[in-house]
């Protein structure tokens, strides 16, 4: 199930899936209430979380957190 995008945290990796794209996404930054700036992590572009919502969420949409999944991809610690 899709983590609501009120719960993401600055700093951690998501892996996102929508419209059948698939991204790896750091949150860099809260901009206003749910939008965030994020980088991809396989492209290193930096988007905003509106820019990647804006036709709409697919069937297939998902956001999850990046766990230690052996890749190196852990949430940062502050």
């Amino acid at each position: 199930m899709a983590i609501a995008l009120d719960n993401l945290r600055v700093g951690r990796v998501y892996e996102f899936r929508n419209m059948g794209e698939e991204r790896k996404l750091e949150i860099i930054a809260r901009l206003s209430g749910s939008n965030f700036k994020v980088k991809d992590l396989d492209t290193t572009e930096i988007y905003t979380m509106e820019e990647l919502l804006r036709w709409g969420i697919g069937k297939d949409y998902e956001l999850d957190e990046c766990i230690d999944q052996g890749n190196g991809l852990v949430p940062k610690r502050f």
